[in-house]
């Protein structure tokens, strides 16, 4: 995949090994981010972890995205494959507002009980319209 723009956001696939994108993004988190996103307190990522988080392969897939005209990555979009099940993770960095950033916009399947779980988790304030047997559903970023 090549680098895509999207609405102001431009999107690309993260190298493999690439730990200072993966830590230029752990650094730009609010620590309620960071807790949402790990599960709790988390103030550093030790090598093993940072390895980890930048590895790309068959099974991890990750991609990065910048709002239009910033060096610095906005956020993170993981996914890691477990057979025919993959696990999903968000990092958006605490200060992409004031890249431009405000809002995820998602469109979701409306038998799709856990994505819609995942998108209120990420948002105090979540706005779904329904088209057909979809939702586009807006999360506003804290």
């Amino acid at each position: 995949m090549q680098s895509r723009y999207v609405d102001g956001i431009v999107i690309r696939p993260l190298r493999d090994g690439d730990a200072d994108t993966v830590l230029a993004v752990f650094q730009r988190l609010s620590t309620e981010s960071r807790r949402r996103r790990f599960g709790g307190a988390k103030t550093h990522l030790s090598p093993v972890e940072l390895d980890l988080l930048a590895r790309v392969d068959a099974e991890h897939h990750v991609l990065v995205a910048y709002a239009d005209g910033e060096a610095r990555p906005a956020g993170l979009a993981r996914l890691v494959r477990n057979g025919s099940a993959a696990e999903v993770a968000f990092e958006v960095a605490a200060d992409a507002r004031a890249a431009g950033i405000g809002e995820l916009h998602a469109t979701v399947a409306c038998d799709n009980a856990p994505a819609m779980s995942l998108l209120a988790r990420s948002s105090r304030r979540l706005r779904a319209t329904w088209l057909g047997a979809e939702r586009r559903v807006v999360a506003a970023l804290e």
